[in-house]
């Protein structure tokens, strides 16, 4: 549960890249889950392109139909073999038409969907993309194809993502992979393996060639980005001990936000996920010490509860957290949190229940990311506890979960209100084609009125009059 989540059921509704005129098949991909899925997509994307393939976002005229699929929730298991269903007719239409299933569901059912789901013809996990290519020639033999193998190398740091995402203006670099924090609840580490970061020179030269190409903003993007640490002379495991690695230059996540930070100056920089284990105030210092950061973490908590935070292996204490915040209140004043929680976990009780509300009340949040937990199989959770506490209970405590948020969000925009925000235009409302909408530096949403020669992609200074629960009102100067 280290990402910071999309709408399972959002699909990738903006994929136009430039495409080859050499090539002559259609791939329509859809990504579902966290953003790591997305970025992941336009690795993918960046791959097949290389194979004669363009995307499409008609579905019927598609030659490969490929789902990068999530695991981290029951639902989003569900809403991939409800998208999979709608498949069936077309595929009997075009017997030719390959269908696959990236990502995280893909490495953890494995065969069961070349087994189950009939339509199914290629299962690829996150850790074997570049392996696409001999996959597809598999299926063009007739043969299902199936590569999930974990890696402990692989940062696909040489491929050079097509950008997927519409506006032009905001992109994901990924910085590291997998997981190494073994919370009991999560299925990532089993999905997506072990940590590993990217060469920062490759980091800093994707960063360039964004702002380069008209890029505003990046989001360094990870399962767990506060443990990113590489070594100067190659992965962790070409070094026989501790001490052969402590000789060399290594460049942990707070240095590496500083040189990109440095190295592109006018790009507007976030990331994503932290791990309040992991999290070092050195973090909060090169945010203070450069404008171009943005004032904005995600922080997931999960539990407000010692003993559910312990039953979780979250490696931190309710007051290590409320510590960790205050001193990057300190030393960052102007600094937002968002957060995850898991509502119902194994053996939660009224109590555990009441110490995460009081944290929701003492953090005051700007927003977050809460849901009832689901078991997931494979996980220790699954193997050696009781997920008992009752549905209705779960939906209870979550529905006072979500409304608290709901009033602490709208608590948190009305303290923007009456101040001057610098805010990146991302596109036009979508309620208002007059309005355009965009985030200040705490990734607040503001809507405002355009003026005439004002662009997607400029920074507007605004006036903020008014809010919503989660919209700020403005006005541009």
């Amino acid at each position: 549960m280290q990402d910071k989540y999309i709408d399972e059921t959002k699909q990738g509704e903006a994929f136009a890249i430039a495409e080859k005129p050499t090539n002559s098949k259609k791939l329509f991909l859809e990504s579902y889950g966290c953003q790591m899925n997305f970025s992941d997509s336009e690795i993918v994307a960046s791959i097949l392109n290389e194979q004669g393939y363009n995307t499409t976002l008609n579905q019927d005229e598609a030659d490969l139909i490929l789902l990068n699929t999530c695991s981290i929730r029951e639902k989003a298991e569900q809403t991939v073999r409800m998208r999979l269903s709608q498949f069936k007719n077309l595929k009997k239409a075009k017997p030719n038409l390959t269908v696959g299933v990236l990502g995280c569901m893909a490495e953890r059912l494995k065969t069961k969907f070349l087994e189950e789901e009939q339509l199914v013809d290629l299962v690829v996990g996150p850790d074997a993309y570049r392996d696409l290519p001999n996959l597809l020639k598999e299926t063009d033999g007739g043969r299902d194809a199936i590569n999930v193998i974990l890696s402990k190398e692989e940062t696909y740091a040489d491929i050079n993502p097509v950008r997927l995402g519409g506006n032009g203006v905001t992109a994901f670099v990924t910085i590291t992979r997998g997981c190494d924090n073994m919370c009991t609840f999560c299925v990532v580490p089993f999905t997506r393996g072990r940590e590993r970061s990217r060469d920062p020179h490759s980091i800093i030269s994707e960063c360039q060639d964004l702002w380069n190409s008209g890029y505003k903003e990046i989001t360094l993007l990870g399962q767990n980005v506060d443990s990113y640490l590489w070594y100067g002379g190659g992965p962790k495991k070409d070094f026989k001990n501790a001490t052969e690695m402590q000789k060399l230059t290594a460049v942990n996540f707070a240095q590496l936000l500083d040189m990109v930070a440095v190295a592109v100056p006018e790009m507007r920089i976030r990331f994503s996920t932290s791990n309040p284990h992991d999290m070092t105030m050195d973090v909060f210092t090169v945010m203070a010490k450069h404008k171009n950061i943005c004032k904005y973490v995600h922080l997931p908590v999960q539990s407000g509860s010692n003993r559910i935070l312990e039953r979780m292996n979250r490696q931190h204490t309710r007051e290590e957290y409320l510590d960790l915040i205050r001193k990057a209140r300190e030393i960052v004043p102007e600094i937002s949190f968002s957060q995850d929680m898991i509502i119902g976990f194994c053996g939660e009780t009224e109590a555990d229940h009441e110490k995460t509300l009081s944290l929701m009340k003492e953090v005051e949040y700007d927003y977050g990311y809460m849901f009832a937990y689901s078991e997931r199989p494979g996980t220790p959770a699954h193997k050696k506890m009781e997920d008992d506490v009752p549905a209705e209970v779960k939906q209870r405590r979550l529905s006072e979960v979500i409304a608290l948020q709901g009033a602490l969000s709208r608590k948190r925009m009305e303290s923007y209100v009456g101040r001057e925000h610098e805010v990146l235009i991302e596109g036009t409302s979508r309620k208002n084609e007059n309005q355009w909408k965009g985030r200040n530096s705490q990734n607040a949403v503001c809507v405002f009125d355009k003026k005439p020669g004002q662009k997607l992609g400029d920074i507007v200074t605004v006036l903020v009059y008014g809010n919503t629960q989660g919209t700020l009102l403005a006005a541009s100067e």
